[in-house]
């Protein structure tokens, strides 16, 4: 992941699939979830995460969350923020998303999802960051961005740390990470660096 994302180079350039991990590039947010909740029905850990390329909302006035992650047809709210209080019921804090079951029912970012592990994590990776083949450069997209604390401090940096908050999501399954690219270019990027991919 490290190299694909061009952090640091590694050993290991191309990623073989004959590993024991889960890698799978699914062709819409509804499919990724859908595998993300079999997966939950199995027995596994598994949780959905994004990038931050939504707006954070607060809270409707009857306590619900709001529908921030939209694409398309597909619409999800984020985790409830740290302050959040007069949650509904089923609606897990932020401190007990990534392991209470409602929490199945919220998109977590990487200011929740950091920290935490899975046995299966799905991932939406948005616009803010893609990858340009003509350049054959990662390029970080702050238009894209709803992270204010990066898009204030990263200054040139901006890119770098967007690549290692995907880092940080694609990381935190044990058993497999499933994902969904809003960007082709980076999708097919991705799938160049794979060996015998099966989709």
């Amino acid at each position: 992941m490290d190299n694909t994302l061009g952090i640091r180079r590694t050993a290991n350039v191309i990623w073989d699939q004959g590993e024991n991990f889960d890698f799978k590039i699914f062709s819409s947010p509804e499919e990724l979830e859908g595998a993300i909740r079999e997966k939950a029905e199995q027995g596994y850990t598994a949780r959905m995460t994004a990038g931050f390329c939504w707006p954070w909302s607060d809270q409707n006035p009857d306590g619900s969350l709001k529908d921030d992650v939209v694409i398309g047809d597909y619409r999800r709210p984020w985790n409830a923020k740290h302050d959040a209080t007069r949650l509904p019921k089923g609606v897990p804090k932020a401190q007990t998303w990534a392991y209470d079951e409602g929490g199945m029912e919220q998109i977590g970012c990487i200011y929740t999802a950091q920290g935490f592990e899975f046995d299966y994590v799905g991932v939406i990776f948005g616009k803010d960051l893609t990858y340009n083949f003509d350049k054959a450069q990662w390029e970080g997209h702050k238009e894209a961005s709803e992270d204010g604390l990066v898009k204030k401090r990263s200054g040139n940096r901006f890119t770098d740390l967007v690549k290692n908050t995907y880092r940080v999501l694609l990381t935190r399954g044990m058993k497999g990470c499933y994902v969904y690219f809003m960007d082709k270019n980076t999708e097919n990027f991705f799938r160049s660096r794979i060996e015998r991919a099966d989709n």
